[in-house]
């Protein structure tokens, strides 16, 4: 291991110890500031928790315009389902694996997007790198909506360029993503007493690889909402089944991994019910082969409330979780392969006397997530539920002669012997948004590699580390 990688390691074992799930980045900001003014550079923060930490150009570089190296600072805190782990205050244990990726003990790395805070750190004090004045800036809840770079404000920045460190292949240039959009559903239901004589069980679906919505949601992995409907509405379909409870999901960016419901079935209907999800989990054992290869579905005896819902808005509930999509909607016609629209079945909750669901669309054209959001919201109301939308961010549009992209092209191929990959993703990134704030800002995404972010399987390519520390550090020393 190289010591640029090992400096940056250094940083983010630092920042692994550090509580900053989304919405909760006041302790990582608050040590970044301290870790600005030990070393004498300037902090700016603004109302919505974003932070800027202005570091002077080396020599000869002092009087060049400033250069934005941007990340965000909270991360998708997920973790296995079992696993005792407080992220408001447990440390992330770090594994080096003996195969060259960086993992962390059943829980989210947070290497989307703590290694570019890191990375910027690192680079600010490399006394070997010439660099222009530097702007970093980290943003708050980019991955519950990208609040932190909506809320950001004219002049907070002065760069014209803008480094964002957020995409997860080494040797891809991200120049455009995908616009999102989130939608609330509420679907009211009644309750009664379950029917003399049933028992109640646990439905639960789990082993799902889950995995970024945006980045992974070509691959078809598997639901769990939608695996635990689906088990759902074969009971209904051999007896009178009514639901006590429901929840799956975590976050609107992350594919769920994990559901359950406690139900009420007639006492002579558990044989029936045992065999039927038996057959069911055998049936996803093969249509998962290679996507959710440890999928399970298990039905068992439980405790619980002798309350549940009526049998018509049991159905009611069921029939709405298979309705909802969930997948790729689209694929664009100028671009082969790259998933224009889809969306995210991402959370649901039975409590309170209602059903709550959060469905999260991607698109690269606005008018197709707009329709898309609206064909939702239609089938909430067709259920008798309420549908609010809200919380989008813009797509960002690509500009393949963008200056920036032909030096970073440059640079790369003088450095690497090979021309990068250009693309535009499906995932949603804050450039779309700082761009429609500050005008002619030029942009471009890189970033080392990482797999299956927003999981507890997300690992880091360690030796790509220095590679991309590389390439920033010679593109830095050309933007004189």
């Amino acid at each position: 291991m190289d010591a640029k990688t090992k400096e940056v390691l250094h940083w983010f074992e630092e920042i692994a110890k550090i509580p900053r799930c989304s919405k909760n980045e006041e302790q990582i900001c608050a040590w970044l500031a301290s870790w600005a003014q030990e070393h004498g550079f300037g902090v700016k923060k603004d109302a919505a928790g974003n932070i800027l930490i202005q570091v002077p150009g080396t020599e000869g570089y002092e009087s060049s315009t400033p250069v934005v190296i941007q990340g965000h600072m909270d991360m998708v805190c997920e973790r296995e389902k079992g696993f005792d782990f407080d992220f408001s205050k447990d440390p992330i244990k770090l594994i080096f694996d003996d195969d060259g990726w960086l993992r962390a003990d059943r829980t989210t790395l947070g290497a989307d997007n703590g290694i570019a805070i890191a990375m910027a750190m690192a680079i600010s004090l490399d006394e070997d790198q010439p660099h222009p004045p530097l702007e970093l800036l980290f943003t708050v809840d980019e991955e519950t909506g990208l609040t932190g770079a909506v809320a950001l404000e004219p002049g907070f920045l002065e760069g014209k360029i803008l480094l964002n460190v957020d995409s997860e292949d080494e040797g891809v240039f991200t120049v455009g993503c995908a616009g999102g959009n989130d939608t609330h559903i509420s679907l009211p239901v009644a309750s009664e007493p379950i029917p003399a004589g049933s028992k109640v069980l646990r439905l639960v679906a789990g082993g799902l690889s889950g995995g970024h919505s945006g980045v992974d949601i070509h691959e078809q992995r598997a639901n769990a909402i939608r695996v635990l409907a689906r088990g759902l509405g074969d009971l209904l379909k051999g007896s009178d089944m009514r639901i006590l409870s429901l929840k799956g999901g975590t976050a609107h960016n992350a594919i769920p991994r994990d559901a359950e419901a406690l139900i009420a079935l007639p006492g002579d209907a558990l044989k029936g019910a045992q065999e039927t999800i038996s057959e069911l989990q055998s049936a996803l054992r093969a249509e998962c082969a290679k996507t959710d290869k440890d999928i399970f579905v298990t039905l068992e005896a439980a405790e619980g409330d002798q309350q549940g819902l009526t049998a018509a808005d049991s159905r009611k509930v069921v029939d709405l979780l298979l309705a909802i999509p969930h997948g790729v909607d689209g694929y664009s016609k100028e671009i082969h392969g790259l998933v224009e629209t889809s969306n995210n079945l991402a959370t649901a909750k039975l409590e309170g006397g209602k059903l709550t669901l959060l469905s999260s669309q991607r698109s690269s054209d606005m008018n197709l997530l707009q329709l898309l959001t609206d064909r939702i919201e239609a089938l909430a109301r067709g259920f008798g539920g309420e549908a609010e939308s809200g919380g989008g961010y813009p797509a960002w549009q690509p500009n393949m002669d963008s200056p920036l992209l032909a030096k970073c092209k440059e640079v790369y191929k003088e450095l690497t012997g090979r021309e990068p990959k250009v693309e535009i993703i499906h995932a949603g990134l804050e450039c779309g948004i700082i761009g429609a704030k500050y005008d002619g800002m030029d942009m471009i995404s890189f970033g080392p590699t990482i797999k299956n972010p927003h999981s507890p399987q997300e690992k880091l390519q360690i030796s790509t580390i220095g590679q991309v520390y590389q390439f920033m550090g010679a593109l830095l020393e050309q933007l004189k």
